[in-house]
């Protein structure tokens, strides 16, 4: 494996061992990001002279026997959303290009206190939605130029692909964790809703966001959830009581290490509206769990799934036009075609659609519980298939005729739920493009799942493939 594509266990095994320092890490990243992001376009932002400042400090730490724990010197970037102490903090949006927050978000500080190395801001979709402001970059996917790369944390799922950042922080409000290490072939974990802070991160709607790594394998994911989960007295949704430690190397010299792991299993849910070629890879991502011990439940997707997705558009841009009061409509022309659209749509619904929205989410909720009442997770694909070809039309709106809620039928079900779920490479398309599958646990079962990942990973290659080019 290519230095720049190591996990975060091995690199931070190559620092114990004194052959390579945060320093110089750091430094290669910088240099790659130089060479390849004007390509990709995932950075908003470079923060070189503070990384180096602090590679230099994590390097005299390690010198002076003094690490702090699996993130120590390891050089990550975050999503623009997430506040940087003297850093623009923009969103993708243009009304907010020169706000520049006076403090770290919660998350942005926990991984300084890791030791983790911050390269830089990450580029998204307008307010963290589906749309781009015209005024910025698209992300390009590094499997293929001009291709999907997730939409909202495009930015942190072509960086993390690329090899131009370790691990990256992303949200995930109707899939944007899952969507773009779906379409550009890493590892995303979306935590429960409310086990990672959310303050000092940009809101676009607060009752479905969610905050949480993407990387290039599920140890690496629970070493960055482990540094980022708990408490936190400034964001009162956090829940209370300690953290299962999801980022401890699981034992699995077992050849059966998932005995006992009930994996919910819906047949039809995984092949409607889905290349037959993807169905497959799905399947057999789920054999691969039952040959490791997995017992596979046969389960049915709620059958009024279709209606509960229907009511996501209502919540979501609801709760942007409140997140966004300060400017829109006030400074609607700095928006872009998609997202001012958006917000127009959410300011427009009245208290009793929302109400009808919010009954809908929670009959889904109730349906999930009930289905997924005597399994462990839910396997299911992640995206309905693989990246697919973009244009600036498409980017940056307006909102198409043609956009329909059915297309996150396999994401939003855990935003409404606040459910942990866990992306995994699972094949390539016959476009050489990559495809995954997804696991859906019960709340704050995010070590099962990193587990869970860990033993298809070692049993597989997939995490393991990596853009050509880069």
């Amino acid at each position: 494996m290519e230095l720049h594509f190591e996990t975060i266990s091995a690199l931070r095994a190559r620092f114990d061992a004194g052959d390579l320092s945060p320093r110089e890490i750091t430094d290669l990243m910088l240099a790659r990001i130089a060479q390849y992001d004007g390509a990709v376009k995932s950075y908003v932002t470079v923060m070189a002279a503070q990384a180096r400042a602090d590679a230099d400090r994590a390097t005299r730490e390690l010198q002076d026997g003094a690490p702090r724990g699996p993130l120590h010197g390891v050089p990550v970037a975050v999503k623009d959303l997430c506040y940087t102490a003297g850093v623009p903090t923009m969103g993708g949006c243009e009304v907010l290009r020169e706000f520049v927050p006076g403090f770290d978000g919660t998350v942005v500080r926990r991984l300084r206190e890791a030791g983790a190395v911050i390269l830089g801001k990450l580029n998204l979709t307008e307010g963290a939605m589906a749309g781009y402001n015209p005024t910025f970059d698209v992300p390009e996917n590094p499997w293929r130029g001009g291709h999907w790369s997730g939409a909202s944390s495009s930015g942190s799922g072509a960086a993390t692909a690329a090899g131009l950042a370790y691990a990256t922080l992303g949200s995930d409000t109707g899939g944007s964790i899952r969507h773009p290490a779906a379409a550009c072939g890493t590892t995303g974990l979306k935590p429960t809703w409310g086990r990672v802070s959310r303050y000092g991160v940009l809101d676009l709607a607060p009752s479905l966001d969610h905050v949480g790594p993407l990387t290039r394998s599920s140890l690496d994911a629970g070493i960055v959830f482990d540094a980022i989960a708990g408490p936190d007295p400034d964001d009162p949704t956090t829940l209370p009581g300690p953290v299962e430690p999801a980022g401890v190397r699981p034992q699995l010299a077992d050849d059966r290490p998932l005995a006992g792991v009930r994996i919910g299993f819906d047949p039809n849910y995984a092949a409607e509206d889905v290349a037959a070629d993807f169905t497959t890879l799905v399947v057999q991502a789920v054999e691969v769990l039952a040959a490791l011990g997995a017992t596979i439940v046969d389960v049915a997707m709620p059958p009024r799934l279709r209606e509960y997705m229907a009511a996501w558009q209502v919540l979501c841009s609801a709760e942007a036009a409140h997140a966004h009061r300060g400017y829109y409509p006030s400074r609607a022309a700095d928006y872009g075609p998609w997202f001012r659209e958006w917000l127009r749509r959410g300011a427009g619904y009245t208290a009793t659609e929302y109400a009808a929205a919010h009954a809908l989410r929670q009959a889904c909720n109730g349906d999930m519980a009930m289905m997924m009442a005597d399994i462990d997770m839910l396997a299911c694909p992640s995206t309905p298939g693989e990246a697919y070809p973009v244009t600036p039309e498409i980017s940056y709106g307006p909102i198409p005729a043609s956009r329909d809620p059915w297309s996150s039928r396999f994401t939003v079900p855990a935003d409404y739920a606040g459910l942990p779920a866990l992306v995994l490479p699972c094949g390539l398309s016959g476009r050489g493009l990559p495809l995954s599958f997804q696991l859906i646990g019960h709340r704050l079962t995010e070590a099962r799942l990193v587990r869970v990942g860990c033993a298809f990973e070692r049993d597989t290659n997939w995490s393991e493939l990596t853009p050509p080019g880069f």
